[in-house]
């Protein structure tokens, strides 16, 4: 027996390069996914607009427009009505109308395919008109 084949050790070298490839495998599949998802969330884009008009009620209150957590408008309403245009930039989006005076938050939620929203200030609370 002046040749002995090292069987377990020949064994041991195969799932060694094995277990890398394995690895190797996982790290490549975990990158690119990584990086298909980085790029459609940069790709994404609305065409959608919302227009927004404050219609009765608002002369002479300083009223804060914000769509989401973005300020739109923030100022004393000189006249009515009020229009204002805004871009759709989110999945999903509410428009929120504060009275800074009174610090009266009033909340309504934007549909996903634009449109035109009039509202109106009384008594009781801001409403939103019938399209």
């Amino acid at each position: 027996m002046a040749h002995r084949l090292n069987t377990n050790k020949q064994f041991m070298v195969g799932n060694g390069i094995l277990a890398f490839a394995v690895i190797f495998v996982v790290v490549i599949f975990i990158y690119m996914s990584m990086r298909l998802q980085r790029e459609k969330q940069e790709e994404r884009h609305f065409i959608e607009t919302y227009t927004i008009s404050l219609v009765k009620g608002f002369a002479g209150d300083s009223i804060s427009l914000f769509v989401n957590d973005s300020l739109i408008s923030n100022r004393t309403m000189p006249e009515e009505p009020y229009t204002v245009e805004v871009g759709r930039f989110a999945e999903q989006s509410a428009l929120l109308i504060v009275d800074n005076q009174t610090e009266l938050v009033s909340t309504f939620d934007l549909s996903e395919k634009g449109g035109t929203y009039r509202f109106e200030k009384e008594a009781d609370g801001i409403k939103q008109l019938a399209r």
